[in-house]
Order: C-alpha cells, then structure tokens, then sequence
C-alpha cells in the first residue's frame, strides 16, 4: 500500500510538471504569434529581406511549411495588426488570443475557435466567443466543435445560398493596361485549347520551390503571377521573336548613376513607368530590360544593349560551371536564370566569369534585399553566406541540386 500510494503521489507530481510546462510552452507560442504580427505590421521585407512573414519564421524555427503557415495564420486570427499603410487589421478571436497568451488553451481548442469565428457575422462575435471561451474551461476542443455547429446553425439556419450563375463562354480575348498606380491589369477569356495550353505551360513555371531559404509560402495566384513573368522572360529570349521598329522587343530603364550607386532613389521604366532605383540596380545585372546610366545632366553615361554585360560566350560558361540557380536547394534551370554581379558593375566590378554567378529572378532579388551574399569559393564555385538571423556562424552553402558536368579522373 505504501509503494502505491508513493507511485500515486508521483504521478500527480509528473502530471502535474506536464501541465506546468505545457502551459509555458502555449504561452510562449502565443506570444511568438504576437511578435510575427508585429513583424509583418511593420514590413518583414524591410526588417529582415523576406517575402513573408511565414517563411521568415520557418527559417528561425526550422519547421515544416504547413507548420508555419498555420503559426503564421493562427497569429493573424488572434492578434491584431495593421496594413503597411497604417490602417487597422482587427482580430477574429481577440479574447480568445489574450486566452492563448495566459497558457491554458490547447492549439485544436484555439483552431476550433477561430474557425467557428470566422463564420459567425461580426454583430455576434463577441457573444459566440464568449460563450465558446466559457465551455472551453471544462471541456475538450471537440465539444467545444460540437457548440460552436449549432451556434453558426442557429445564426445562419438556411446555410449560405446556392450559386446558380451559369460559367460565362470563354472567347479568345486579352486586354492588358496600366494603371495610374503603375500595376498593370491583364484580363482576358481563351478558347479551350488556347487555355489548356496556357495552362500547362504556367503550371510548368508555377511549382512550389524547394530551397534552403525555406519552403514556397507564396499563394497559387502569386506563384502563376511569377509563372507569367518567367513565361514572358522565355519570350524575349526566343530567337523567332519578331523584330518590333527595327529591333527586338525590348524595355528601356534610364537611371542616374549616382541612384543606380546608391540603390536610392527612382528610375524611368519604359515610358511612363517608374521603379526604384534598387530595382533598375538589379535589372543592370543582366536582364532583358536595357539600362540607360545618366549623369548629372541627365546625358547618357552608358547605354547598354541587350545582355550586354553577359556576352553569349561567357552565358554559356555561367551554364556549365553553375548548372542553374546556384542558390542553395534551387531547382531552376539555367534558361530561368540572370547572371549576378557578386561585385556590382556600378561599384567597378568585371564582366567575368570570377565575379559571376548564375540566379533565377527570386533569389536574386533576395541576394539584393535581404542579408545573404555570395562569393566565389577558392574552388571556383560559388557559395553562399546566410544572414546572422538565421546561422551566427554563417557557415557557407552551395547549391547541390543540379547535376555536374562529368570530367576525366
């Protein structure tokens, strides 16, 4: 009887130190959703060189992709934010986040909240939650499932009405145009197999990366926006694309060569369109839009030609020696990819193969926003140094994804 009432009495005490520390740790996750809503309130491109908030925290916590999206939209429910602009983004389930951040709800218990919040109408969140909250003290996220069905039936007993709309007839049409904003619009409606073959073509160029800075949390209609812009790059490259005035279709970018320095300032895209100066300093690496370098007049210091600063020849060696992105896990093949200047040739660094490296447009922009930088390792491979954040040590990375050259023991 002794030793059971000692097992008995540890037990509690473990159980006890499990409930202890299980409430540290959701609190803790609380309280890092709150700092992801802060980041991404604040820009977590111009805190930290990420596309996204979600991938930025897969990085810092190396967890799967469906992890952090989850943690990432799991914060956005239960935190309030704001848009870049300043503008107020209101929780779905603040009492339910201010819950979280005292530690005694479970992570299904606050995914079943939520999800019963967002289709209960604003006028009545506040009770539903409430309530919901309120049950959750004694009973388990299933039940709490179970209450929050019969509060959206009983808000909403005739269900969402049916969409009846017939599919309009597509038709061979396209309309493109800019706005005064500088975003363009493209709308259009195809035939069957105009379609389908725009879609097997966008579905080759929309797939998911695979890559060390961290898994693709881009949505399916920014992942087809990026296919059209490569499908357009692949264009332009085309030998069979008809001249246009005498000479291949191109787009001009004038920049001043102090912006085009600095990385400050704005640039002329086309005829009226205006990007950064970072942009045309990326753009100047080897692109199809031809940059136009101004001095302080505004005459033409240099006036480049199509790749211009990527001769054929030396293309084609960046395409044996690279094999693709070199970026660490891209899969892209070479004809997605740009040469990088590693020393900018604004900044006086040589047209050649020592201070190359062959990216795709993504991680190349990365490289120019973020803390990454690359270098040619004493190999002649490129290799890459991540960011402090994310490797104090910054212990190089290479690209092993792409198959080598062989060559003769």
């Amino acid at each position: 009887m002794e030793s059971e009432a000692v097992w008995k009495a540890d037990a509690v005490a473990l159980a006890d130190r499990i409930s202890t520390l299980l409430t540290a740790v959701r609190s803790a996750e609380a309280e890092i959703g709150s700092l992801l809503v802060e980041i991404e309130s604040r820009g977590v491109m111009d805190l930290f060189g990420y596309r996204s908030v979600a991938r930025l925290f897969e990085h810092l916590a190396d967890v799967p992709k469906a992890a952090a999206e989850n943690v990432v939209k799991r914060a956005r429910a239960l935190a309030p934010g704001c848009n870049l602009d300043g503008t107020p983004i209101p929780a779905v389930a603040p009492a339910t986040g201010a819950a979280a951040l005292d530690g005694w709800l479970s992570t299904p218990m606050i995914d079943t909240i939520v999800g019963v919040m967002t289709q209960v109408p604003p006028e009545h969140r506040d009770n539903a939650e409430r309530d919901l909250l309120s049950f959750a003290e004694e009973a388990g996220h299933k039940q709490v499932a179970a209450l929050g069905a019969r509060i959206v039936a009983h808000l909403d007993p005739d269900g969402a009405e049916p969409d009846e709309a017939e599919p309009a007839t597509p038709s061979r049409e396209l309309s493109l145009r800019r706005k005064r904003t500088g975003v363009w619009e493209l709308q259009g409606r195809f035939d069957d197999e105009t379609g389908a073959r725009a879609s097997a073509l966008l579905d080759s160029l929309a797939e998911r990366r695979r890559v060390d800075d961290g898994p693709d949390f881009r949505s399916p209609q920014e992942r087809y926006g990026d296919a059209f812009s490569d499908a357009i790059d692949l264009a332009l490259n085309s030998p069979d694309l008809p001249m246009q005035a005498g000479e291949r279709a191109h787009v001009m970018v004038a920049v001043s060569l102090e912006d085009l320095k600095s990385g400050v300032g704005q640039a002329t895209l086309g005829d009226t369109g205006r990007i950064s100066a970072a942009e045309a300093r990326i753009h100047a690496c080897d692109c199809q839009i031809i940059p136009a370098v101004l001095g302080g007049k505004s005459e033409p210091l240099d006036l480049g030609r199509l790749r211009r600063l990527v001769s054929p020849g030396l293309r084609r060696a960046l395409y044996l020696r690279d094999r693709g992105c070199a970026f660490p896990g891209c899969h892209r093949p070479p004809r997605h990819c740009q040469g990088h200047h590693i020393r900018h040739w604004a900044d006086g660094g040589p047209t050649e193969l020592g201070n190359l490296v062959l990216m795709c447009g993504h991680h190349h922009r990365l490289l120019h926003r973020s803390g990454w930088q690359v270098r040619i390792a004493a190999d002649g491979l490129p290799e890459f140094l991540p960011p402090v954040f994310l490797d104090r040590r910054r212990k190089p990375r290479r690209n092993n994804l792409h198959v080598p050259l062989p060559f003769a023991a």
